[in-house]
């Protein structure tokens, strides 16, 4: 039995028919979908039980995560209490592939009874969940991947892909920016990487700085001691001028005509890369530093003027990847 050509078989199933919902996507209620939970002032409440309730908690995290006030409610608990969980001004998005699963078509009516708009997600438009939504968005598939084609297996990828697919689009409509995503994300590496920014790790005491005058025999012991592998190089006004980095220092090292006594200016590297944004994120640092392959990345303000230095190894020690 080759169960790399198994599981290569269940990929392509399910990859070709979530191919098939991509072609048909414009046969789906959508785009009327998202015009109703962006117009409303309440919460996604997602619901359906078995299968179809374990993606339906995810997509509802989904949908909290980016921006969509969103929470799971089991139908069961829906009709034994927490009914009033849901609000007049919410909007619910069951789903049932069959759309006759008995627990959630138990609460149908009483939605209709508040007048609450209904988002279904189901393989038949007339099923009795179909015929009671507002909008209908076909989940329905050819084959699942099961070998028996019974158990949810390409259904529930289709139905995750939809709920997913439902998120962007909802991003792209109110514009959910990176920043956005972060605030929704604070712990945690991913919440590192879009949270924490420079100014939170900027070094601007005791930096290693020389004046432009100065003997690179004297800067090397500034270096030395700023334990940096740079030193900064300023004028009169703080203005930066260059950075001499210890590559520049070994470069130096190698020609000829090399003098430890020579002003550090003569073999600092002149257009050093820098920033002025302290808001930048410092995931966004980091990729400056590696895509230019240097170790420090110098702050400085609109005239140009020395406000800091943020080093790789202060980003990778606060878990920046």
């Amino acid at each position: 039995m080759n169960f790399n050509e198994i599981a290569k078989e269940v990929l392509d199933t399910e990859a070709n028919e979530l191919k098939l919902a991509a072609k048909n996507i414009s046969s789906f209620d959508l785009e009327k979908a998202v015009d109703l939970i962006i117009s409303c002032k309440g919460k996604l409440i997602i619901t359906g039980v078995g299968k179809s309730g374990l993606v339906g908690a995810k997509i509802a995290a989904t949908l909290a995560s980016t921006g969509t006030s969103s929470f799971f409610l089991h139908p069961t608990e829906a009709m034994h209490g927490d009914l009033g969980m849901i609000g007049k001004d919410d909007v619910v998005l069951g789903i049932s592939y069959s759309g006759e699963s008995e627990e959630l078509i138990q609460l149908l009516p009483h939605l209709k009874r508040f007048d609450i708009p209904l988002i279904a997600m189901a393989k038949d438009e007339n099923s009795t969940l179909g015929k009671y939504s507002d909008f209908f968005i076909n989940i329905s598939v050819t084959k699942e991947a099961c070998p028996l084609d019974t158990a949810p297996t390409s259904s529930t990828t289709l139905t995750m892909a939809m709920g997913d697919a439902l998120a962007v689009c909802l991003m792209k409509k109110r514009d959910f920016q990176k920043e956005d995503f972060a605030s929704f994300h604070p712990g945690g590496s991913l919440g590192k990487k879009l949270f924490i920014k420079v100014d939170d790790l900027l070094k601007k005491e005791n930096l290693p700085i020389v004046s432009r005058e100065t003997k690179l025999k004297d800067a090397i012991v500034v270096m030395s001691e700023g334990r940096l592998g740079n030193v900064l190089i300023t004028d009169e006004n703080g203005t930066l001028t260059s950075v001499l980095s210890d590559g520049d220092l070994r470069r130096a090292l190698m020609n000829s005509n090399f003098s430890i006594d020579c002003e550090v200016e003569s073999i600092a590297t002149k257009n050093p890369r820098t920033i002025n944004n302290r808001n930048l994120l410092a995931s966004d640092a980091l990729k400056i530093i590696e895509d230019y392959k240097i170790q420090l990345l110098v702050v400085v303000d609109e005239k140009n003027k020395l406000v800091g230095v943020i080093h790789i190894h202060d980003l990778i020690e606060a878990g920046i990847k």
